[in-house]
């Protein structure tokens, strides 16, 4: 059952509106100046409030202006309840944030139509307002969940790099040690080993760029599924 609060400040208008809300199936609260009227709607969150706009102590603008500066309060459905009818009046209304008026007096019809209608354009944009909610978190998971495989393939190339860099040293060490030894057999073959090693390295060192296309953001996923991946390696 939809809450509807109404502030209104004549207890005739507000009885009137309250028995044809109640009989329309909604659920009413009943504030009778807009200090009271701000209050309950704290308190109670309604899916719609009525408010007149003359009233003591504080107006149906001050109401307003009140409710929308609080984010609890601030997108609830507002409908000035008026006897006045002038432009000015409207216009100021509508710049405060209200979306609709209702004149006084006003037929049972007028008032639940209003109503109904209002509520059904905030149930739309509810509605619409939860699927780009929705859209926004997937979208923001998605890049989260790239910017882990990013860092992910990062790690995997410096890791790769920083354990072929150390053997190449080794070897390029031992090769130039090699070459000042005495010519004979062995030295030929070490030093022929070393080269081959050596080369080998310089061959991984050159599919590097091979390797990051491998790390694609699905494969790494997949490999982080089947818990392929260390935690020493990312």
């Amino acid at each position: 059952m939809k809450k509807i609060l109404v502030i209104e400040d004549e207890a005739s208008v507000s009885i009137n509106i309250l028995e044809i809300l109640q009989s329309g199936g909604f659920e009413v609260v009943i504030a009778d100046d807009g200090e009271a009227g701000v209050q309950l709607a704290k308190q109670h969150i309604p899916d719609l409030i009525i408010c007149d706009i003359m009233m003591p102590i504080l107006d149906g603008y001050g109401v307003l202006t009140a409710l929308r500066e609080v984010p609890e309060t601030a997108m609830i459905p507002f409908i000035f309840l008026t006897a006045k009818t002038t432009r000015d009046d409207f216009r100021q209304g509508m710049n405060l944030g209200a979306d609709d008026y209702l004149t006084k007096p006003f037929r049972r019809s007028e008032l639940l139509k209003v109503v109904t209608v209002r509520l059904e354009k905030q149930a739309i944009f509810s509605q619409q307002y939860s699927s780009q909610y929705k859209r926004a978190q997937e979208l923001q998971q998605k890049l989260q969940e790239l910017q882990l495989l990013s860092e992910t393939q990062d790690k995997l190339l410096k890791q790769f790099i920083e354990k072929l860099r150390n053997p190449l040293s080794n070897i390029n060490m031992a090769i130039h040690m090699l070459k000042a030894m005495p010519p004979g057999t062995k030295r030929d073959r070490y030093l022929e080993i070393l080269q081959e090693e050596f080369a080998q390295e310089i061959q991984l060192l050159n599919q590097l760029s091979d390797l990051r296309e491998l790390l694609t953001p699905e494969n790494i996923k997949l490999l982080r599924q089947f818990n392929l991946l260390s935690s020493d390696s990312v």
